[in-house]
């Protein structure tokens, strides 16, 4: 395959396999139009898919709440993106890893609503991880705050839907980033309690005892479960439940689980140092070797390898 031996990365676009530059849509695409779309994301560890399937079963899902029939079934899409990864691993640079992503909209839109017979667009793509933008997470860990932009709640939009309507979170993260620019923002819900920041799930440490936010406000991540079924392996106390900020500021320890990131140790919250300043604290760097022993692959060391000067 020609392709396989370009410079340019390769996607995969209903039903073909083209160049990045080459793939489009057009501009009638609900996805672009409305936000009508669903989406999910995967990550490699030494070029190999990590769960996929899982997150396959979790895109499924989402377009079953929003009523799109993609044309493809679970094997169908696993085999794309493993597909997808094969005719890009050649472009991969040493020590580097794939972030994933598979996407389907509504397709085009029509004068009186959906419906046509062209049926659903279909994107699978993969990057290299941000491990150089994201390193000193891993070095110094993650501030977090809390805007003032509230979570949708679960009777507008379910957050289990992993959909492109972002927009909630985009906001907020502007309101962060003019406040704190290399903050992490953690919205609460329309109650007061923690919910989640942009693809990634928090998780709280108090007494040895690790607490994150109910499932029902928040899309649970699969890394959110890898680290819920660690904590049960480790024999450590693990419970969702409605976490205040209060919770927060006063916690042992705290970190952040996305699929790009896995879990990293949390610094602060709203400006204040989490705990006794450790970082990562002893709970937490249990799960962080827990987590690497999971993905047979020292992903801490990885993003570190890409701080200036390594």
């Amino acid at each position: 395959m020609n392709e396989q031996l370009s410079n340019e990365r390769v996607v995969y676009l209903n039903g073909d396999y083209v160049p990045e530059s080459r793939a489009q849509i057009p501009i009638t695409d609900r996805g672009f139009i409305y936000g009508d779309a669903v989406f999910d994301t995967a990550r490699t560890f030494g070029g190999k898919c990590y769960r996929l399937h899982e997150h396959v079963e979790r895109l499924l899902r989402s377009l079953r709440y929003v009523q799109i029939d993609p044309g493809l079934s679970a094997a169908e899409f696993v085999a794309i993106a493993e597909d997808v990864i094969e005719r890009n691993l050649h472009l991969l640079g040493p020590n580097d890893d794939y972030w994933v992503f598979l996407r389907v909209t509504r397709g085009p839109n029509y004068p009186d609503g959906p419906g046509g017979d062209t049926g659903a667009t279909v994107i699978v793509t993969c990057v290299p991880l941000p491990l150089a933008k994201r390193a000193t997470l891993f070095r110094d860990g993650i501030d977090v705050v809390v805007p003032a932009t509230r979570r949708t709640p679960p009777e507008s939009l379910n957050p289990a839907a992993k959909t492109h309507n972002y927009l909630n979170l985009i906001v907020a993260g502007l309101e962060t980033q003019n406040a704190a620019p290399d903050a992490w923002p953690v919205l609460l819900d329309t109650r007061g309690f923690l919910t989640e920041g942009s693809g990634s799930n928090i998780f709280l440490v108090q007494n040895g005892k690790v607490r994150t936010p109910k499932a029902q406000y928040v899309l649970a991540g699969v890394s959110r479960a890898v680290t819920m079924d660690l904590c049960r392996d480790l024999g450590l106390d693990i419970q969702e439940d409605d976490l205040s900020p209060f919770d927060a500021a006063t916690a042992d320890e705290a970190f952040i689980t996305s699929t790009s990131l896995c879990l990293c140790p949390m610094r602060s919250f709203n400006g204040a140092a989490i705990g006794n300043g450790a970082v990562p604290g002893p709970v937490t760097a249990k799960l962080m070797e827990a987590y690497k022993a999971e993905v047979k692959t020292d992903f801490v060391a990885q993003y570190l390898d890409h701080l200036p000067g390594h």
